[in-house]
């Protein structure tokens, strides 16, 4: 069974950090491409960041320079490192686990994660 688990939210103060995990089980983890997606109230959930499973990273435009993903393939987890913090970042965050053979597409999501900056 496949369990994706975030951890790391919570409240902070606009220009602070906070570091959000993505533990994965039940699944080769080194084969997903693993993004951190985010959705505000009223708002459609968008993708936040992603990483290849070759380690390639991208970034929606308004957190370049400002997070950071990195995957532990060793202990099948993922980070998001937040930094500069605004208060336009509050949202749930969920972890997505996505690989796609010809024929099939797996796609998995943790049960999010509250991140709320204050001002």
């Amino acid at each position: 069974q496949v369990q994706l688990v975030e951890s790391g939210g919570g409240l902070v103060q606009a220009g602070g950090s906070l570091r959000l995990s993505c533990a994965a089980s039940g699944m080769t983890f080194s084969i997903y491409t693993i993004g951190w997606y985010r959705q505000a109230p009223g708002k459609e959930r968008e993708l936040v960041a992603a990483v290849s499973r070759g380690g390639s990273p991208n970034y929606t435009d308004s957190v370049k320079a400002r997070f950071t993903i990195s995957r532990d393939t060793a202990n099948n987890t993922v980070y998001l490192q937040m930094n500069s913090l605004k208060p336009e970042d509050t949202a749930v965050y969920y972890c997505n686990a996505r690989n796609e053979i010809p024929g099939r597409i797996y796609n998995f999501w943790g049960q999010g994660t509250q991140v709320t900056v204050s001002s």
